[in-house]
């Protein structure tokens, strides 16, 4: 069953593409929704029909300019406004994104193509951030020693460092922006985001909503396009630091240009998430979780669980996990009843179908298949079903590539420290799972395991805002993680002050109060 507000939404939308005319999304560039003035668009395409949306501009060189000195500028002042007043206008903004979080999941369905609840979910977790961000002052504070010669005392504090930028991926189009730009610039800084090509419309609504909080104008921007926007960003002089979420090749490549002009550099890479399945372990409450983090979003996510460990007897649960994915259905993630939407384009798809296949030429057994699944009334959609591989080793290419699909590849060892010793091979080091009833099985686990977010009987263990985004190896460059203090961290910069202010006698003259007068 679809929701009202669903079904209005869909209407509305079905109702602008009857009409030639297709919307073509604004820059956001000094506090104005601007039409850009661009000659070349990128088309925006509902995954569940392959039918065009939206379209979005190839920013002009003159716009990305002009979005970069507006950051600059409108840095002066905010800088300067008292980071009281900047946490207020970021718990505004936490209301109102409160207030139209299902339109934004709305957007994220249409666009993305992940169901209600998922989209939804990718709000409420940016939204976290948002929260964290209102407590900026104290995430900022630094630290003091007074006396530390006759007169002298020095303390230390964190400035922003001026004008930041974001390039975000498709696969969460709200939670990822809203890791980068609410910390920035509710540490003093500004911003330039670059949504993806692929669902740029979450982030306008951020954006619309952050001017109706207060957040002046200049202090955040959006620029649209491709490969000449990113290179655009990683050159700007006025640009101090680049937030990046993606691929490993884009990350990569960023990451070098970036640095290689004197900025500062975050970029969260692929994963190839492992979960150890110990024999002692609850059955039934692990072959929900591994479905549930396997499928999914349709698996396009970093942190979802891609490879599956079987240890010892536990190797017998791997039907029990068949049986548990024949219950999702596949369709539109409009309709309530779906668990698993369509992969983001047509070449995902293809990508997908092709690895399984070359899965299964090199060895593999495949207990469930998810190619060519048919959905009625969205014949045209990028639909991947929930796949089952059983791989012989790990040089099979199910286990090799980041798949980002819904396919759940399964290994078997004797051993914990088997299990152990293949998750730490694998060059990627996002996250990793121990599912377990057994306390020192679980310690062996979390302090020989080389992954930077370890999850014990917890499947996708993203750690929440009061702490970072530490994934680790290949899956990340730069050495400051997202939100939490490392997030403020790579925001902002820190300044030590020593100060000497001798003081005797009457002070030069200045006449110090006294009691009764």
């Amino acid at each position: 069953m679809l929701s009202l507000s669903t079904v209005r939404f869909a209407s509305r939308l079905r109702a602008s593409r009857a009409f030639s005319t297709i919307p073509v999304v604004p820059n956001f560039i000094s506090g104005k929704f601007t039409p850009s003035a661009a000659t070349e668009f990128i088309d925006v395409t509902n995954p569940a029909t392959n039918e065009v949306v939206t379209r979005v501009p190839k920013s002009t060189q003159s716009e990305l300019e002009a979005a970069v000195a507006s950051a600059a500028e409108a840095f002066e002042t905010w800088s300067e406004t008292p980071v009281q007043m900047r946490q207020r206008i970021m718990l505004d903004y936490v209301q109102l994104i409160k207030r139209d979080q299902m339109k934004i999941a709305e957007s994220i369905t249409l666009e993305q193509g992940k169901t209600i609840p998922d989209a939804m979910g990718d709000v409420f977790r940016g939204l976290e951030i948002v929260e964290m961000s209102s407590a900026i002052g104290h995430l900022m504070m630094g630290e003091t020693q007074g006396n530390i010669s006759k007169g002298i005392d020095a303390y230390s504090y964190r400035e922003p460092l001026g004008v930041t930028a974001g390039i975000c991926p498709f696969n969460f189009p709200a939670m990822i922006p809203l890791w980068m730009f609410p910390v920035a610039v509710a540490a003093g800084n500004t911003s330039v985001i670059k949504p993806s090509e692929k669902d740029p419309s979450a982030m306008i609504m951020l954006a619309e909503l952050a001017q109706e909080a207060g957040l002046p104008d200049g202090v955040l921007n959006i620029v649209h396009g491709a490969h000449e926007t990113v290179d655009f960003i990683c050159d700007a002089p006025d640009i101090k630091a680049i937030s990046f979420v993606g691929g490993n090749a884009a990350g990569e490549y960023i990451h070098a240009r970036g640095t290689g002009n004197g900025k500062r550099v975050q970029a969260n890479l692929g994963a190839k998430n492992h979960a150890t399945i110990m024999p002692d372990a609850d059955r039934s409450s692990v072959v929900k979780a591994l479905a549930g983090a396997a499928f999914g979003a349709a698996g396009q996510r970093c942190m979802a669980l891609s490879v599956v460990v079987f240890v010892g007897e536990s190797k017998e649960w791997i039907e029990d996990v068949v049986e548990e994915a024949k219950k999702y259905k596949v369709g539109s993630g409009f309709d309530e009843d779906v668990q698993v939407g369509p992969l983001i384009t047509p070449e995902a798809k293809k990508r997908c179908e092709d690895i399984i296949q070359q899965s299964i030429d090199e060895g593999a057994e495949c207990l469930i298949d998810g190619r060519g699944v048919k959905v009625e009334g969205f014949e045209n959609g990028n639909f991947v079903g929930p796949t089952v591989l059983n791989v012989p080793n790990t040089t099979n290419v199910a286990y090799t590539e980041e798949i980002f699909g819904p396919v759940l590849t399964c290994l078997s060892v004797d051993t914990l420290e088997e299990a152990i010793a293949i998750t730490n091979s694998n060059p990627y080091g996002n996250g990793c799972s121990i599912f377990t009833t057994s306390g020192p099985a679980a310690r062996m686990y979390q302090h020989k395991i080389d992954c930077g977010q370890v999850g014990i009987n917890v499947p996708i263990p993203v750690p929440l805002p009061f702490f970072s985004f530490t994934g680790s190896r290949a899956s990340i460059r730069g050495d400051l993680h997202f939100y939490g203090k490392e997030g403020v961290k790579f925001v902002t910069k820190a300044k030590t002050v020593t100060s000497n202010w001798t003081y005797k006698g009457n002070l030069g003259g200045a006449v110090m109060p006294t009691m009764g007068k």
